[in-house]
């Protein structure tokens, strides 16, 4: 499988970035065997939340024995320093490791969230102080909605971020005022040597009223054809990787898709994005 650079952090990351959501409702024997499936891809990164869910109890048996073999990256929902100091040393000892590689004030949609967290005594601060500490190498921020890239941009002017994650798919793209603000982002993530993460690359649609047939809060794309597509769309665009979606059913056609990425030129990419009115954005 591909790596690229994960920004500044020099790591070589797989374009496919285990998403432990994977795990949140996942027995043991799952977690395991799905383990195993990423480790024969060759996948070395992981992103994992406490508010996934049971993923980081299903994750600790495996990480004293892969730790080295993993770029290993967590996340707080916490807004103050001290809440998230303290969901910090809940996820450490969940997963059984000392340190991690990467930890990230998690799921701001708003720039109130972004105030909040980047306040004096708030998240950003608690991360800070944990990487003088040696808990985390580097510091990233996440989010997703349609605001997500002009947050991101206002969190890069106000902070050094290591890292970005927020979402990317063909059918986000028609959309000319998300695709002006992402592509700025992605512009500034490399000119500040930022990592960058992808989610959502193949969502399909909102799940709206219709029966929920897959752990992942959207309606994906399922079959190896269109997830296929939609992975040779994110991973055309100038990112390090994408974070791969929370159903285990699903995660085996996109660990392939990413081992057979071919790059889209530009005119397959448009011809993509002209499909998207065929489908519907997951985000109002």
């Amino acid at each position: 499988m591909e790596t690229r650079r994960f920004g500044r952090s020099g790591h070589m990351s797989t374009v496919a970035i285990f998403g432990a959501f994977a795990f949140s409702e996942a027995t043991q024997a799952q977690a395991d065997a799905g383990m195993e499936e990423i480790i024969a891809a060759g996948v070395n990164h992981i992103d994992v939340a406490p508010s996934y869910g049971i993923a980081e109890e299903r994750l600790g048996p495996w990480m004293p024995r892969v730790r080295d073999r993993f770029f290993l990256g967590c996340k707080t929902t916490e807004r103050s320093k001290q809440g998230a100091e303290a969901e910090m040393q809940r996820s450490l000892e969940r997963l059984k490791v000392d340190h991690f590689d990467l930890y990230q004030i998690h799921a701001v949609t708003t720039f109130e969230e972004l105030d909040e967290a980047t306040r004096s005594g708030g998240t950003l601060d608690a991360i800070i102080a944990a990487r003088q500490a040696g808990l985390t190498r580097f510091i990233g921020i996440t989010g997703h909605g349609m605001q997500a890239p002009a947050i991101f941009l206002e969190a890069l002017r106000r902070f050094d971020f290591d890292s970005i994650l927020f979402p990317i798919n063909f059918v986000l793209y028609a959309d000319p005022a998300y695709r002006e603000k992402a592509n700025e982002l992605l512009q500034e993530c490399r000119a500040k040597d930022v990592g960058t993460m992808i989610i959502k690359s193949i969502a399909k649609s909102p799940w709206g009223e219709g029966p929920k047939t897959n752990n992942t809060w959207y309606r994906p794309f399922t079959s190896p054809e269109r997830i296929q597509q939609a992975v040779n769309f994110v991973l055309s665009q100038d990112v390090t990787g994408l974070c791969t979606a929370g159903d285990l059913n699903v995660l085996p056609h996109l660990l392939q898709a990413c081992e057979n990425y071919t790059p889209l030129n530009a005119n397959e990419q448009e011809e993509l994005i002209a499909s998207a009115p065929a489908y519907e954005s997951i985000f109002t």
